[in-house]
C-alpha cells in the first residue's frame, strides 16, 4: 500500500468538509475520484498534498504518517499535484513553469527532454508566457511540471475541466507513458465514463464522505448515479 487515509477529516475554519474518509491506493495503481461539485474531492487532494491540515496519523504514505506536514515536505517525499485550473505562473515562460517542478530535488526518470517527448507541442512554446498558450497546452505544462518533481504519487485535480474534447484526448492519451515506470496516479474526473475507462478502481464522494467504491469496470451506472446524486 503506497498511500492510505483513515477517518480523514478536514476543515475550513469551523466548516467541516471531509467526514471520515477511508481511502487506499497501491503502488502502480490508477484510481479515480468522482462526485458532484462540493463533494469534497478537491479538499481531499489538498489535504493529501499538505495544503490543508489533518491529524498526523490519518494519512500514511509509504509507511510514514504525513497528515499536517508542510506541502514542501510532502513534495520531497514524492507526492506531486496537478491542481484544478492548472495554476501556471503567468509571469514565467513555459520553460520556467516546467522548471519549477525540479525544486523538490528528487531524482528519477523524468527530465525536461522526457517531458517534451511526452508533449512535443511544447517544444515550440518554451519561450512564451504561461498564460499565452491554449488551455490544453497549459494542462500539459501543469502535468509536466508535476512529473519533473519525479513523484511516486501524482494526484490530478479535474484534468479535463474546461478543455475541448480533442485536448482531453491528447492529455489522456499520455497516461500509459506516464505510468510506464510504476507511477501511481489519483485522478479527480468529471466525466464518469472516462474515469471508468482509464482507471482500475473508483471512489465516489458525496458531501464529504465516500458513498461508493469498487473496481471501475464492475460498478454499474445506476449504482454510480445513486452514489453521485444520493437519489
Amino acid at each position: 500500500m503506497l498511500l492510505s487515509t483513515q477517518n480523514l477529516q478536514a476543515f475550513y475554519g469551523d466548516f467541516q468538509a471531509l467526514f471520515g474518509i477511508d481511502f487506499e491506493i497501491e503502488e502502480g495503481e490508477v484510481v479515480a475520484i468522482i462526485g458532484a461539485n462540493g463533494a469534497g474531492k478537491s479538499t481531499f487532494l489538498k489535504t493529501l498534498s499538505g495544503l490543508l491540515k489533518a491529524p498526523r496519523e490519518s494519512i500514511v504514505f509509504d509507511g510514514t504518517a504525513i497528515g499536517g506536514m508542510r506541502a514542501c515536505d510532502v513534495a520531497r517525499l514524492g507526492i506531486a499535484m496537478v491542481p484544478e485550473g492548472r495554476r501556471l505562473f503567468p509571469s514565467l515562460t513555459v520553460h520556467e513553469n516546467l522548471a519549477m517542478g525540479m525544486h523538490s530535488g528528487r531524482r528519477g526518470p523524468w527530465n525536461l527532454a522526457r517531458v517534451l517527448g511526452l508533449f512535443p507541442v511544447l517544444r515550440e512554446l518554451l519561450s512564451l508566457p504561461g498564460n499565452a498558450i491554449s488551455g490544453g497546452q497549459q494542462q500539459m505544462v501543469a502535468i509536466g511540471r508535476a512529473l519533473l518533481a519525479n513523484p511516486r504519487l501524482l494526484i490530478c485535480d479535474e484534468l479535463s475541466l474546461g478543455l475541448a474534447p480533442v485536448a482531453v484526448k491528447a492529455v489522456y492519451d499520455t497516461l500509459p507513458a506516464m505510468i510506464a515506470d510504476g507511477l501511481t496516479l489519483v485522478i479527480v474526473e468529471q466525466d464518469v465514463g472516462l474515469a471508468q475507462r482509464v482507471t482500475q478502481r473508483l471512489y465516489c464522494f458525496q458531501e464529504g464522505r465516500v458513498s461508493l467504491q469498487g473496481r471501475s469496470g464492475e460498478l454499474s451506472r445506476p449504482a454510480i448515479s445513486q452514489a453521485y446524486f444520493g437519489v
